[in-house]
């Protein structure tokens, strides 16, 4: 089993710090070069570059919660997200698909009932 993570290229695990420019100020952001590329790949999706998509996540997060504590950590949670949305079948795998054209309440709606499925089948046993 381990074979298929260890065996991956040890690119994937290397970080990366990459200046944006976000409403006005540089910032650094450290990822490893995996969640770049599937930043860029979302971004890519709504015709966007990577900047603009940062910009436009950090700014929504900051509209909804007031404040972004650590936001290379949310990133890496899009991004696995993300992933774990195309395999429930929400986000479709066509790159050609826009993520701004989903509709996301319905897509949460789904996802919230998914994640309450375990603790339902639990409670029972």
């Amino acid at each position: 089993m381990c074979r298929l993570f260890i065996n991956a290229d040890p690119d994937l695990w290397q970080t990366r710090l990459r200046s944006v420019r976000m409403d006005g100020f540089s910032t650094s952001i450290r990822l490893e070069n995996l969640y770049w590329r599937i930043l860029e790949e979302i971004a890519a999706r709504d015709h966007m570059a990577l900047a603009q998509l940062l910009t436009r996540l950090h700014g929504e997060l900051l509209e909804a919660h007031g404040k972004v504590d650590n936001f290379a950590s949310f990133l890496r949670v899009c991004c696995g997200r993300y992933l774990m949305l195309q395999l429930a079948g929400d986000i479709p795998q066509d790159l050609k698909t826009s993520i701004r054209g989903l509709d996301a309440d319905a897509i949460l709606a789904r996802e919230n009932r998914r994640l309450d499925q375990p603790a339902a089948l639990s409670s029972v046993a």
